[in-house]
């Protein structure tokens, strides 16, 4: 309908101007600070970059309610993992968040991000610009993986502050016998996360195949 349409413009214009902010700013801190400024990039940004994976949490609940017509998996998959990576791993433990692979994360993040969210915008407009189409198809096919592998990096970083600091771990007292070890979990957590890019990856080439496979497709404009 007209307003859902409206609704979802309003989503993607919001989430827009928040991942091109984190960009630009990135952009903009690293050609004026150069190397200095990548330990410090989860305290400058880092808020608004919460603000907006929180709010992508939406789009799930936009697919189960039927006014976006992704397939819900793969788009729950990379959201958890990128809520999981940015709530659990990072903005828990202080140390990791001066590390240069919180930088290489979120500018992977942002960048397939602010290509994404113009290509919706536009699309709930009737726009579609081919050579917009063809980034938005295919620059997340090498991006994603690299992504993966910075969250799986920024994972290993972190377990050894998780051991020393046992955050998260949790040991019932007497009679109770149960305790969970956070570290393993996360262990545990690393092997989902490569499994999923598997499956992502193959739904990535499908929606690339759907978009790009047939000229007709795609309208100039």
């Amino acid at each position: 309908s007209f307003a859902m349409n409206i609704y979802l413009f309003v989503y993607d214009l919001m989430q827009f101007c928040g991942h091109s902010w984190i960009f630009t700013n990135m952009i903009i801190r690293f050609m004026t600070f150069g190397k200095d400024s990548l330990a410090d990039t989860f305290y400058s940004i880092g808020l608004v970059m919460r603000l907006c994976q929180l709010l992508s949490v939406l789009e799930i609940l936009h697919i189960l309610i039927g006014i976006d017509k992704s397939r819900l998996l793969p788009r729950f998959l990379q959201i958890t993992e990128r809520i999981i990576v940015l709530f659990v791993v990072i903005n828990s433990q202080e140390e990791v968040q001066g590390k240069y692979v919180v930088c290489v994360l979120f500018f992977l993040w942002n960048l397939l991000d602010v290509v994404r969210y113009t290509y919706n915008m536009l699309a709930r407009m009737g726009i579609y610009y081919l050579p917009l189409t063809w980034l938005n198809f295919s620059l997340c096919i090498p991006l994603y993986p690299l992504s993966v592998l910075a969250k799986g990096f920024a994972i290993c970083v972190s377990l050894p502050y998780f051991e020393s600091f046992g955050t998260y771990s949790i040991k019932l007292p007497f009679p109770f016998t149960f305790s969970i070890y956070f570290p393993y979990v996360l262990k545990m957590y690393l092997l989902v996360l490569f499994t999923g890019m598997c499956f992502i990856i193959q739904n990535l080439f499908y929606e690339r195949m759907a978009h790009l496979g047939t000229g007709n497709k795609n309208k100039r404009s």
